[in-house]
């Protein structure tokens, strides 16, 4: 960690707080191209989502988004506003960097990239093109107050910036500070309280990839299925805002979680419910009818045959007449047995709220800032980029992308506001 003595007062070209994926990279963008840079953040460690991120390898960006559809991929109230900068600094445009720096990495699955060998590399990646780019850190350092001076000629329009090392100042202030998910690494509201500082609207927030819970009568029959998991598809909402996804379900002690409810919950509304069927491709029907003219085994054991047992002892447990072997099963109870299971209808009464939150729905609202550079068009020089932005991507890389390319846009559009040496 780079250490900078107290100082009383000194200028930056562009100050950024906020020490996380798009902080790092903006200042090491912004610092390349001859930007005097300083970036402040509060804790004691950089980048704590990049390295709790994908299991310690980081899931660093998407091989399948299209930056010409950003609504694909990505929500808020305009998801088009990504598509600027996502087309401008790409995933083939990380990986470039990535192999410059000699970090292998490998697809997993729906085109999601990781580092082969720890999240840590990529971090040790950043902070790097930080060096590269003269940037100065301060790190842990708190900000106590932002104020944009316009006293005379010489400070007119620049960002005063009291922290605990001292007053700085700079004509470019860059919020990278992120949104509210995972507090325990962190994460605070400072970029949504500086936003109405300057009297900017914020979109309501709440916590987005994120696992449900559920109460009462109704889950107890699941309530002990901890653990197990299946490939379904999950949909919620109706008509033209109905949303669906083919991902894995996991059980979990207080609800359901794994990738098919974390991308759901994004656009799941509180007291809607979810349709999930739990056997996609299988006509259940089918194979029942079928299993009853050969079969003597017990409903739950020919169920078993295509669900995790643990999962057909609790669905068979709570219907009495499916309690016997399927030859002797009604073809009513067989027939409504199917139906439950590819049409499951279950409200959840909450989530787990930011502490397992993956990211922030909401933030910054896009219609103030320029979806070419990320500065606000009321208080120029005063930009918002990544997760505080009310961007938010699809699990799977998309959110650490929209850091990359948004950070990229707004160290562009600093340097080349800097005026030219005479």
């Amino acid at each position: 960690m780079s250490s900078t003595p107290q100082v009383s007062f000194q200028i930056f070209d562009a100050i950024i707080i906020g020490a996380g994926a798009a902080g790092l990279f903006c200042a090491a963008r912004a610092g390349q191209q001859g930007l005097k840079v300083l970036l402040i953040d509060h804790a004691p460690k950089v980048a704590e989502k990049i390295r709790i991120s994908g299991g310690g390898r980081c899931n660093f960006t998407n091989r399948d988004l299209d930056a010409r559809a950003p609504h694909r991929h990505f929500v808020g109230q305009n998801p088009q506003f990504c598509r600027s900068a996502l087309s401008r600094f790409t995933p083939a445009d990380f990986i470039t960097l990535m192999d410059r720096h000699g970090i292998a990495h490998h697809e997993k699955h729906k085109g999601q990239l990781f580092a082969d060998h720890s999240a840590e590399d990529i971090i040790a990646m950043l902070l790097a093109e930080c060096t590269a780019g003269g940037v100065q850190r301060w790190q842990p350092c708190q900000v106590r107050q932002v104020v944009l001076s316009s006293s005379d000629a010489e400070s007119a329009g620049s960002y005063q910036v009291q922290t605990d090392r001292g007053m700085v100042q700079a004509a470019n202030l860059v919020i990278a500070t992120g949104g509210l998910s995972i507090p325990k690494i962190g994460a605070t509201d400072f970029g949504y309280r500086l936003a109405q500082q300057f009297d900017l609207p914020l979109i309501e927030r709440t916590p987005g990839l994120v696992p449900m819970t559920f109460d009462g009568e109704g889950w107890l029959p699941y309530a002990g299925l901890a653990g197990l998991a299946l490939p379904v598809e999950i949909s919620t909402g109706s008509k033209k805002e109905r949303m669906s996804f083919h991902e894995d379900l996991l059980f979990t002690h207080r609800g359901l979680s794994g990738p098919a409810v974390l991308q759901i919950s994004s656009y799941w509304k509180p007291g809607t419910p979810l349709q999930i069927n739990l056997l996609p491709g299988v006509d259940l029907a089918e194979v029942l009818a079928q299993a009853k003219l050969h079969s003597r085994k017990l409903v739950v054991n020919e169920l078993a045959a295509h669900l995790p047992a643990r999962l057909a002892d609790a669905w068979v447990g709570r219907m009495p007449e499916l309690q016997r072997p399927i030859n002797e099963a009604s073809d009513k109870a067989l027939t409504r047995l199917a139906e439950q299971l590819s049409r499951w209808e279950i409200t959840p009464t909450g989530t787990e709220g930011y502490k397992k939150a993956e990211v922030t729905l909401g933030g910054v609202d896009t219609r103030v800032l320029s979806q070419q550079t990320m500065e606000c068009k009321t208080r120029p020089g005063l930009y918002f980029i990544g997760e505080v932005v009310d961007i938010t991507g699809w699990l799977g890389g998309y959110n650490f992308q929209w850091a990359w390319a948004s950070a990229a846009a707004c160290a562009q559009a600093m340097a080349e506001k800097r005026p030219m040496p005479a």
